[in-house]
């Protein structure tokens, strides 16, 4: 699973998965959705802020347990559910706001229902956390240099790995084109956490699969060998949580 600072929780995929008809109304109100996923997701993001700093003055007092914060928080299904319905009670507010349409209004306010059971979810569960999270990774650097790949384009990707051996959330996939040599992929700086890293790579970037046969030291970069593996695993989504925090009983927004 993605950490939740990675970028949006839900993605424009989820929200049509919910409303059929999103696209159609924001392209007919003017409404720009990509906006309103990063709206939604910094409203979240201030709640949570909220609520897990309060929750880390208890612990301080009583428990003395490490201190909880929003970078170590993991997008759950509920903690997604909730950015989804957020965002699409946001795009019918200004619907209803540009036209006074009661049909907009009618969906505003099933958004709003539905966000206000996500968040008493994810309360009822608690927020996943990680200890040592680990931020996705940036799209690598991969360029051809000397070797013996069959010519081709190739698809790269990288996920780093902290001391756990958790494996963080994989980078968006770059290209990189041979023609009688092979392709060397350098990382970007190490995150917080990352002590290695797997790479990935593949001729479809659908179906990428692991290179290497142990981690890779943070700092070093791969060369490609005369083949790519396959048969080996694709890359994850992210860590998974290590632990949930409980979330206090408070009266959400609206």
């Amino acid at each position: 699973m993605a950490l939740f600072t990675d970028g949006p929780a839900a993605s424009i995929d989820d929200l049509t998965a919910q409303d059929s008809q999103l696209l159609n109304v924001a392209s007919v109100e003017g409404i720009d959705v990509t906006q309103k996923l990063a709206l939604a997701q910094d409203q979240i993001s201030l709640e949570l802020t909220t609520m897990l700093t309060r929750l880390s003055y208890v612990d301080q007092l009583f428990w003395l347990a490490p201190q909880p914060n929003i970078g170590s928080v993991v997008v759950t299904p509920s903690l997604k559910l909730w950015h989804a319905f957020r965002t699409l009670e946001m795009v019918y507010t200004d619907a209803y706001n540009s036209q006074l349409n009661d049909r907009y209004a009618g969906r505003r306010d099933q958004f709003h229902e539905a966000a206000k059971w996500a968040y008493e979810k994810l309360q009822q569960i608690g927020v996943g956390m990680v200890t040592f999270p680990l931020a996705q990774a940036v799209t690598p650097n991969a360029v051809a240099t000397p070797g013996n790949l069959p010519d081709g384009t190739y698809y790269v990707t990288l996920a780093w790995l902290n001391t756990a051996g958790e494996e963080g959330a994989p980078a968006v996939a770059t290209a990189v084109s041979t023609t009688g040599s092979t392709f060397l992929v350098q990382p970007g700086p190490a995150p917080q956490n990352a002590v290695a890293w797997n790479v990935y790579a593949g001729t479809d970037p659908n179906a990428l699969e692991l290179q290497n046969a142990s981690p890779i030291a943070a700092g070093q970069t791969w060369v490609q060998p005369g083949t790519v593996t396959t048969g080996g695993r694709a890359p994850g989504t992210g860590q998974e949580p290590n632990y949930t925090k409980p979330l206090p009983r408070v009266i959400q927004r609206g």
